[in-house]
């Protein structure tokens, strides 16, 4: 396989991933706003640095519309100069799906162009307008779909490793910055309050925003506590959410990629440094996370993961100095 079409490959991969990652995340905080007394700035500042988008927006707005909900989920729904934004990934999702269109199913490709061209009619405004939840669960839904279809229409070959390895490195990191962000503002919340129903309303709200609850209600007998929230996100090895699952089928995609990138990959330094990332990860107890601190853990994870796409883009997708954001 060419560098480029390997390329847009990864990239469909991850902005698939990042459109879905966005909305569940808008999803889940509009509703978060409603059954929470929470400062606002509490509810909607962890979306905005979840996103990456912190710097920029502070560019846009002031620091008070960090809790201004309306600025927010317009900001990430509709902002074509935000990279995270639903407009900007479906857009670039649709653009790397066609200039794969030889290499993608026509069911994969046509449920991606459906989306971009819905996501401008007037009855996609109309929706998020009127009905914000029914907006989210939507875009949702149709990448659900288009995800489904890459694994039950296309070939199993170098290129389906390809989105799947940009689609959970994608994860990967999104996964290690909710957990990281949220953890954060729930130990300020604790600090300023001994009161548990902030832990009791904030937790669930976690698993919602990675597709976790009920996963972790089915292996935890239903006790939501904050270190084991933690440890599942981070170390459950059979949730396809968790750092440590990710990480490990992202290997497994690596390494069946790896003998036809032997010629630009001189020392599999890339390969190397994932399986070093997986071999720690696999290290990892409750004891470990005591000692070293978690907020170190996962900056290590998103660090790391942002090494490996840097390795990659220069290595196997021919980068140069410039890349997709």
């Amino acid at each position: 396989m060419i560098s480029r079409v390997a390329d847009h490959c990864f990239w469909l991969g991850r902005y698939l991933e990042r459109t879905e990652s966005t909305a569940r995340m808008l999803f889940v905080t509009a509703n978060l706003a409603l059954d929470t007394e929470l400062a606002p700035s509490d509810i909607w500042r962890p979306v905005i640095i979840v996103s990456g988008e912190e710097e920029r927006f502070l560019e846009r707005f002031d620091a008070e519309a960090t809790g201004d909900g309306e600025a927010v989920q317009d900001y990430l729904t509709w902002d074509a100069t935000c990279g995270a934004s639903l407009l900007s990934s479906i857009d670039a999702a649709r653009w790397n799906a066609r200039a794969i269109r030889e290499v993608i199913s026509l069911e994969v490709w046509e449920s991606v162009n459906e989306l971009h061209l819905w996501l401008r009619t007037d009855a996609a405004r109309t929706l998020w307008s009127e009905g914000r939840y029914d907006f989210y669960r939507h875009i949702k839904r149709q990448v659900q779909l288009v995800l489904g279809q890459v694994h039950g229409t296309m070939l199993h070959n170098h290129a389906m490793d390809f989105i799947w390895l940009g689609l959970l490195l994608e994860r990967t990191g999104q996964t290690a910055r909710t957990l990281d962000v949220h953890h954060h503002v729930l130990s300020q919340l604790e600090a300023r309050s001994a009161d548990l129903s902030v832990e009791l309303v904030l937790l669930p709200s976690l698993l919602r925003a990675c597709s976790a609850l009920e996963p972790f209600m089915k292996s935890s007998g239903g006790v939501v506590r904050g270190p084991r929230v933690a440890e599942f996100l981070l170390l459950e090895r059979e949730f396809p959410r968790s750092v440590r699952f990710c990480v490990r089928r992202a290997l497994d995609c690596l390494s069946r990629i790896r003998p036809l990138a032997a010629t630009k990959l001189p020392g599999g330094e890339t390969l190397e440094r994932m399986r070093a990332l997986d071999a720690w990860l696999q290290d990892i107890s409750a004891e470990t996370i005591s000692r070293d601190g978690f907020h170190d853990i996962l900056t290590h994870v998103v660090d790391e993961t942002a090494c490996i796409c840097t390795g990659l883009g220069h290595e196997v997708l021919g980068h140069g100095d410039a890349a997709q954001a």
